[in-house]
């Protein structure tokens, strides 16, 4: 038995007959008494908040395919649709030509193969480079501020560019797919013509591999369907099946966490920004959620794979079949062995309790701040390190420790009593330390529910403010820091459990970091600790194997929002960046220096990882550049810092 959500639109809290030519062109936020302001949107992803159907955070196909039809005739702001039976141009910027570039024919001849668009595609930014101080502008860069726009737009990226590495690119032309063929039909097209390819579903990724100047771009957005298997038995396969979730390659979790909790009653591990895509890189990277010490990665919990590889044949991988593939795209990076199409994800039984603990412990001086940490460190591996706990403790210079914790499953009570021990030990040193700390907890069923936190915690989430989007939209704001955000320098690392054997040693090692610049450790983020059966799991996918030795995972980070490269008035400060790159990697180092062979999170890594084969992915290295050879031996998926880049 399975069920079908069909193209809607939604994305932790604590932390068509005719083809439409053009889409719309004022970019404006809804505002209230301004019944003139316009959304960008897509067929797929629009509604009148006055629809049941959006209301319950779905669409139908007939209510989309009418709101794009009454979208026709306005004036395009991102892209236009390559038109078959006109005339093609040249791309507005000249994509690198290969051997045996595109004529205008060609592109003709591409854009009538396809079910989806052909594009030409302009950054969202253009209004804003050329006319800076124009109401438009202005409208773009409030827009820029939401995430749902930026992935309304293929040529816009979460992340703006990072210091010294890279700024976010525009593909002149964008293949709008809505199913396999389509991607099919791309991947030919770039192989014929030797074109640079890139893949955007959400266009989430730090490390800039959702854009690529000069290229050709795979654009996902519109490949939303979301299927909910009570009991799913990959192809090829025998014996019972296994609740599941299917998902296209356009779909957020917002989407499937409405299908598979609000709807279903069940659980997928996946992302905590409502806004990510469910299968693309998060997933193909790995994917650590804040539930994963439970629950294991989001490639632990793969089951089946659609994808189209180099020579452009669209498989069905699983443990059944092509065995070495789903190996591989089970942790091996996404955009690196294929395009995936759709991914069927293991479902689990819903927690009950979901709980924060919140708040800082501040030490009035750097000896009680040292002591304060290697406490933190003693406590941490036998209460927190474990399967019933997720999410960041921050350290910062200001001699603070800054708690944003969550739990499952434990009363509310009983959470008190695990730290009731280390606060007592605050209590009993009022001249070293302050503290402000609370323990809250709500129905795990209510964590995606958008009424919930309107009713009880309105202060955490943000509606998608524009007109005539789905009810339901929403983000949660602590990821506001992550729209459209700019890096200076972003370092990471996992932390074996070994180091905190010593916690005098690893104290020092946090305290002299923390001299430098802020970091998080995030308890979910390694596996050490982890339930069995989550481990089990990822001992089969091919992610580096020193996790399961890490108790935690570092993460020194620090960016900017509202900072576009070209952008007059929003332009990177140089100095600010050379400076705040400098305090990260001083920092990191530090943290590398007292943890050699530790490895990394392959998703959430420095531009600049040293070593990087090692540390993304160990000793599978070697058999996952024997598959990389053996399914895409001409390099036509390349990404940074992916498995074969370095050739």
């Amino acid at each position: 038995m399975h069920r079908n959500w069909t193209g809607s639109g939604r994305e932790s809290a604590w932390e068509v007959g005719e083809r439409v030519s053009t889409m719309t062109e004022d970019p404006s936020p809804a505002r209230s008494g301004s019944p003139t302001s316009t959304s960008v949107v897509q067929g797929e992803a629009m509604a009148s908040h006055q629809d049941a159907n959006a209301r319950n955070g779905r669409i139908d196909r007939r209510t989309a395919l009418k709101a794009a039809g009454a979208m026709a005739a306005m004036p395009a702001m991102g892209w236009t649709v390559v038109v078959p039976t006109r005339a093609a141009t040249a791309p507005p910027t000249p994509i690198t030509p290969g051997r045996a570039a595109p004529s205008p024919a060609d592109w003709q001849s591409l854009a009538r193969s396809l079910t989806g668009d052909l594009l030409e595609v302009r950054s969202p930014l253009d209004v804003c480079r050329k006319d800076p101080h124009s109401a438009r502008a202005e409208a773009v860069l409030e827009n820029m501020r939401n995430p749902f726009f930026l992935e309304e737009q293929p040529g816009a990226t979460h992340t703006t560019g990072w210091f010294n590495a890279f700024e976010s690119a525009v593909s002149p032309r964008a293949i709008a797919a809505e199913n396999a063929r389509d991607i099919a039909a791309a991947v030919e097209f770039a192989r014929q013509h030797d074109l640079k390819l890139v893949v955007k579903g959400t266009g989430h990724d730090y490390l800039g591999r959702s854009s690529a100047p000069n290229s050709l771009l795979v654009w996902t957005h519109k490949m939303r369907d979301i299927t909910v298997h009570d009991d799913f038995v990959p192809t090829g396969g025998d014996g019972a099946g296994v609740p599941a979730v299917t998902v296209a390659a356009g779909s957020r979790w917002l989407e499937t966490y409405d299908a598979v909790t609000n709807h279903s009653g069940r659980f997928v591990q996946g992302g905590g920004c409502t806004s990510v895509g469910a299968c693309g890189g998060f997933i193909l990277g790995s994917g650590f959620g804040a539930l994963s010490k439970r629950f294991g990665t989001g490639a632990g919990n793969m089951l089946e794979a659609e994808v189209v590889t180099a020579d452009g044949k669209v498989l069905v991988v699983n443990e059944f079949q092509h065995s070495d593939l789903f190996w591989a795209l089970r942790g091996g990076g996404g955009g690196t062995f294929g395009i995936v199409t759709r991914l069927t994800l293991r479902t689990h039984e819903l927690p009950k309790i979901l709980g924060g603990f919140m708040g800082h412990i501040k030490a009035k001086n750097d000896t009680a701040y040292r002591e304060l940490i290697e406490r933190f460190l003693r406590f941490y591996p036998d209460h927190i390190n474990n399967p019933n706990w997720g999410e960041t403790v921050k350290f910062t210079p200001e001699n603070t420790l800054e708690l944003s914790l969550i739990f499952i499953d434990l009363p509310e009570e009983q959470a008190r009593k695990t730290w009731q021990p280390f606060l007592d030990w605050i209590d009993e040193h009022p001249d070293d330390y302050e503290r402000d700390v609370e323990i809250v907890s709500v129905p795990f069923k209510d964590y995606w529910n958008i009424d919930f936190w309107l009713e009880n915690y309105p202060a955490l989430i943000q509606e998608d403010p524009r007109k005539d989007q789905p009810a339901g939209q929403f983000w949660w704001k602590t990821n506001d820091s992550a729209v459209s955000e700019y890096m200076y320098g972003y370092a990471s690392r996992w932390i074996p459990l070994e180091n905190f054997k010593d916690p005098a040693a690893l104290a020092r090692t946090f305290f002299d970091a923390s001299r430098h610049w802020n970091f998080k450790l995030y308890v979910n983020k390694a596996l050490a600790g982890a339930a069995p059966e989550a481990v089990e799991r990822d001992r089969r996918t091919c992610i580096n194997p020193t996790v399961f030795d890490a108790a935690a995972w570092i993460l020194m980070q620090a960016s900017d929002t509202d900072v576009f490269p070209g952008v007059p008035g929003h332009e990177p400060d140089r100095t600010k960046a050379e400076i705040l790159a400098s305090r990260v990697a001083s920092g990191i180092e530090v943290i590398r220096q007292a943890t050699p062979g530790a490895g990394n999170y392959a998703n959430e890594a420095d531009y600049h990882e040293p070593d990087w084969q090692e540390a993304f992915w160990g000793t599978h290295y070697p058999r996952l550049l024997a598959i990389k050879k053996r399914y895409d031996p001409t390099g036509m998926f390349q990404t940074h810092h992916s498995v074969g880049s370095e050739s």
